[in-house]
């Protein structure tokens, strides 16, 4: 089973901002976070697909995503692509 890796930006008031997370429908997922279903902190916020990576497993994409959200200068040059 592909599970997917990915990051979501978006703009608010105080600049932009990303969220990282893993899922293995990734078109159904990105809706949720649109919808105000997704996760608490993605709610009422219009998000744009930034990056996707694919894994064969749950573990690897869950590694990766724990990984990337650590890593905050990769994420700051994504958040520049969101003006």
């Amino acid at each position: 089973m592909d599970c997917f890796v990915y990051v979501l930006g978006c703009l608010t008031g105080n600049g932009p901002m990303t969220y990282v997370g893993w899922t293995n429908n990734l078109e159904a997922r990105v809706e949720k976070h649109n919808s105000g279903r997704g996760a608490k902190s993605t709610r009422g916020k219009a998000w744009s697909l930034l990056y996707v990576e694919r894994y064969g497993s749950k573990g690897e994409a869950m590694s990766r995503e724990y990984a990337l959200k650590k890593d905050r200068k990769f994420r700051a040059h994504l958040k520049a692509t969101c003006l």
